[in-house]
């Protein structure tokens, strides 16, 4: 079994939050996959974006602020 971390992206709005996580590969049919623990992260982070609590989703996750480019 060989643990690794990857930052996986969420889009919220106008932020997106980059939150690491740790997949667990076995070798096994549905390998990489993710802890609960790191599944729950996800959508806690993914939840706190949706009602506007960026001070909660920065506890877990790096948080940036998107806006429009314009020509």
């Amino acid at each position: 079994m060989t643990r690794r971390i990857h930052t996986k992206l969420i889009r919220e709005g106008d932020y997106v939050a980059e939150v690491d996580i740790e997949l667990i590969e076995t070798g096994e049919g549905w390998s990489p996959y993710l802890s609960l623990e790191d599944a729950q992260k996800l959508d806690d982070v993914r939840e706190a974006l949706r009602r506007g609590d960026i001070k909660t989703a920065l506890k877990m996750a790096r948080v940036f602020s998107l806006s429009p480019v314009d020509d």
